[in-house]
């Protein structure tokens, strides 16, 4: 198990295991003074071996981020580690090795019911890691189990007091809300919780197709109430222009002159005019075709040049 281990090999009981049964081997071979002495010689191999194995098996190395429960008789002892330590072998057992660093946990539930029944596929991750190593191997079976199951209850109570909508934008509120819960629930067996992230939010395909359309449909709706806002703009603005010109002929008269400036402009020689503007901007009397002929004039002299 990740996070737990059970006894494994240790590199460096092993050499001084082999260094302390060739150091034991060699002075029996140093004494050895025929078949007569094949007794003592086998005593000696034997007498080194135990005590080869005693010492490797008192020699405990743990990692950096490692912590050994130590337990004498079955009554917890201490707990060693990093580095290298001692035991009495066959009196102490190390029954679990703990991994102090940050560990990871997915975990999910599926087809559970929001507060609006809709039901909904959730993915998270929790970060935490042990603090008190006695704790988390003494007061519990297996911590990293029951990690896995408190997540995974503590998110379905979640989903099912949280609205879906407030599920889909809050995501950060319910990850904070998680690891309230969670860590609640793990800290009697000395574990912390960093952190838990939420990683997915699945609905099903049909309320997708709905949710979008009702999107859709919300876009459209903004659409067609600002455009109706740029027509009012765009009418009031006429409505001023309209106040402008009704109080100052010249200025309506210029205003024409010059819209039919620049369509003669474009058309080269033809402007169709309804004959009621001529009489309200004043285009059908002499002055405006006077001025009208004066601005065409100029027009072609300079593209002559």
């Amino acid at each position: 198990m990740e996070g737990l281990e059970m006894r494994r090999f240790n590199a460096f009981a092993s050499l001084i295991f082999v260094l302390i049964l060739a150091t034991g081997a060699g002075i029996a071979w140093s004494s050895y003074n025929g078949p007569a002495d094949t007794t003592g010689t086998l005593w000696t191999i034997i007498i080194t071996f135990v005590i080869a194995t005693i010492v490797s098996a008192s020699i405990k190395v743990a990692d950096q981020w490692e912590k050994a429960v130590i337990l004498r008789l079955g009554n917890f002892r201490a707990i060693r580690g990093p580095g290298l330590f001692f035991i009495i072998p066959v009196i102490d057992a190390i029954p679990y090795w703990i991994d102090i660093r940050v560990i990871t946990t997915t975990f999910k539930t599926e087809k559970t019911l929001t507060k609006d029944t809709v039901p909904v596929d959730v993915d998270a991750v929790l970060f935490w890691k042990v603090l008190d190593p006695k704790r988390a191997a003494l007061d519990v079976a297996d911590y990293q189990s029951a990690i896995s199951w408190a997540s995974q209850t503590a998110l379905r109570d979640v989903i099912g007091k949280t609205m879906l909508s407030d599920m889909l934008e809050g995501r950060e509120k319910i990850s904070a809300e998680l690891q309230r819960i969670i860590d609640e629930r793990t800290e009697p067996w000395g574990i912390n919780v960093i952190s838990v992230e939420v990683k997915d939010v699945l609905i099903p395909p049909a309320l997708e197709d709905a949710m979008s359309m009702q999107a859709q449909a919300e876009r459209e709706r903004q659409a067609r109430v600002i455009l109706g806002d740029s027509e009012r703009q765009v009418a009031e603005k006429f409505g001023d222009a309209a106040r402008t010109y009704a109080n100052n002929p010249t200025a309506l008269h210029l205003r024409a002159m010059n819209m039919l400036y620049e369509g003669l402009k474009q058309n080269s020689t033809i402007v169709i005019v309804p004959s009621t503007a001529l009489e309200s901007m004043q285009l059908g009397g002499l002055s405006g075709v006077t001025a009208l002929t004066m601005e065409l004039q100029k027009e072609n002299s300079g593209k002559e040049k």
